[in-house]
């Protein structure tokens, strides 16, 4: 959608119906045929970009048994997605305000089934119990602080990819710098056990 270009490079509140008209190639009577209003075309970019990041991940837990598989196939559906969307993740962060409350809470309540569905489980890999009810909020923005402004300074088409970058995402969260190395791959680990045994 070419509005959501204008807005990432205008800002919500710069971009005229007028340049939204031009922008998608239509007359302004055209553009309210399918939007009520500049707010409703924000809201549905937004709704749209978290629905669909929503069943990313449920999609990539689901190929996957593991907890471990699944936290990092989580990780790296979000990171992909932001990766193919950026200006759909400086809209989410820079003009959510501009939307009535109630399409807010509407954004806001998608965003936690993410998060939720995230943390559950982060919280299931912590055999630690560093994670509790006075810190799992914490832990949570964490890594959601990583996660979501990534797109003001990495570029998916230099050196490291989505993927690669994702998994150092897990790695650094899981383990840190300090930590001994630790596979991605548990199967093949096991078979380099095997045969080394």
């Amino acid at each position: 959608m070419a509005a959501r270009g204008l807005f990432a490079e205008h800002g919500y509140m710069r971009a005229s119906i007028a340049d939204l008209a031009e922008a998608c190639k239509l007359s302004r009577g055209a553009l309210y045929h399918y939007f009520e209003s500049k707010e409703a075309i924000l809201f549905a970019i937004l709704d749209e970009h978290v629905r669909q990041m929503i069943a990313d991940v449920e999609n990539a837990i689901a190929r996957h048994e593991s907890t471990a598989d699944q936290f990092r196939a989580a990780i790296r559906a979000i990171v992909d997605l932001n990766a193919r969307s950026p200006q759909e993740q400086r809209l989410i962060l820079n003009d959510l305000t501009f939307l009535s409350e109630d399409d807010q809470q509407t954004i806001k309540s998608l965003e936690r089934q993410i998060v939720d569905l995230v943390s559950g489980l982060l919280l299931q890999l912590d055999n630690q119990g560093k994670i509790v009810k006075r810190t799992r909020k914490v832990y949570a923005m964490m890594l959601f602080g990583t996660l979501n402004f990534s797109h003001t300074w990495y570029d998916p088409k230099g050196g490291i990819g989505p993927a690669e970058f994702a998994d150092m995402i897990v790695d650094q969260f899981l383990y840190g710098i300090a930590s001994p190395v630790v596979s991605r791959h548990p199967a093949t680990s096991a078979r380099s056990a095997k045969s080394a045994s």
